[in-house]
């Protein structure tokens, strides 16, 4: 089977006709001009180098090099073979904290990083070291909804990260619990599989049951890893829309937002994963090495087909025809001057 991969360039052949056209314009509004001069048969006695035929010839010699060229570019395959490669790796279900208190700053300083542009740097950074694994992505606040299904479009899953915030759930809070329980759901029945859950939370979970959540998906066989936002020592939470302007509580104290260490450690630990705090430099290898633990199955065989290049064959084609065209002079060839190809002597 014969082919290209840019079919589209093929297009570019109409140059060819092109080309000569205007080549053939050319002459002919050349052979007007010397007409003026005189007669055909008196000029060519007072021009005994120009040829008649070279020029036709190099502008041949120039088309055969183009229509090669536009061949390269349109990339010809041909002797088409059938290709199995197996997909192997693991599912990774990502439950995403976008709860208010995520806008609050990531380190002891209030006007530091929020904990919410952290997360996504970093979710973006593990997205580019999962290789052929799947991934799946859980928001969650007061309530939990699965953003996008288990998926190996990884460039998609990526467009999704700029959009998280608190604003896309209705009910604010922290329900750990439920994000793990949905997370749980969100991945296939085949049991030989591999999964594992990232929890991405400042953990302070406002509904209890947590861990339990995490001892449950354990059973299941679904690791659950653990990365923690934020300070010990806490930080205001800024008012979505408002600047300079946090979050108070009844008596009109402002509310601080820690990270619960001390939860999200024993969620890890019930869920047979790690924990690990975002703000550490190694927080990505930490996790990404955790997940290597996990053996990789085979999700499936993809079968394609793909033929050779046969576009150096029309590369050379242009280079010895360009060749030949620098060699080709437009004058009359000395060995050839005296031959006349066309017309007879008479006698």
């Amino acid at each position: 089977m014969f082919d290209f991969a840019n079919p589209y360039l093929l297009y570019l052949l109409w140059l060819v006709p092109v080309f000569a056209a205007f080549y053939w314009l050319a002459r002919r509004s050349r052979k007007r001009r010397l007409a003026k001069f005189g007669k055909p048969a008196v000029l060519a006695h007072l021009m005994p180098d120009v040829s008649k035929y070279k020029p036709a010839i190099k502008i041949t010699l120039r088309l055969i090099a183009l229509a090669a060229l536009v061949f390269v570019l349109a990339r010809p395959r041909a002797g088409e073979k059938e290709h199995d490669d197996t997909v192997a790796g693991i599912e990774v279900m990502i439950a995403f904290d976008v709860s208010n208190s995520m806008l609050a700053s990531s380190t002891d300083d209030p006007n530091g990083t929020p904990r919410l542009d952290r997360a996504r740097l970093l979710l973006e950074k593990m997205l580019g070291r999962l290789d052929n694994d799947k991934v799946g992505l859980v928001i969650f606040a007061g309530s939990a909804k699965v953003q996008f299904p288990m998926t190996t479009d990884f460039y998609t899953a990526k467009m999704y990260l700029n959009e998280l915030n608190p604003s896309m759930m209705a009910f604010q809070g922290t329900s750990i619990a439920e994000a793990i329980g949905m997370a749980a759901n969100g991945f296939s029945p085949d049991e030989n599989i591999h999964k594992a859950i990232i929890l991405i939370t400042d953990s302070e979970d406002h509904e209890g049951e947590a861990v339990e959540a995490a001892k449950a998906a354990a059973e299941k066989g679904i690791q659950v890893d653990v990365v923690g936002l934020g300070s010990a020592k806490g930080a205001p939470i800024p008012v979505p829309g408002a600047q300079a302007q946090y979050f108070t509580d009844r008596q009109g104290q402002m509310v601080l937002t820690t990270l619960n260490d001390k939860l999200a450690t024993e969620i890890a630990e019930a869920g047979h994963g790690i924990y690990v705090n975002g703000a550490s430099s190694d927080a990505l290898d930490r996790l990404v090495d955790q997940l290597d633990t996990l053996q990789k199955s085979e999700f499936k065989h993809v079968t394609y087909s793909a033929g050779a290049e046969q576009f150096p064959l029309f590369a050379w084609i242009a280079f010895v025809f360009l060749i030949i065209d620098a060699f080709v002079l437009d004058r009359k060839n000395n060995l050839l001057r005296k031959i006349n190809f066309f017309t007879k002597k008479q006698a």
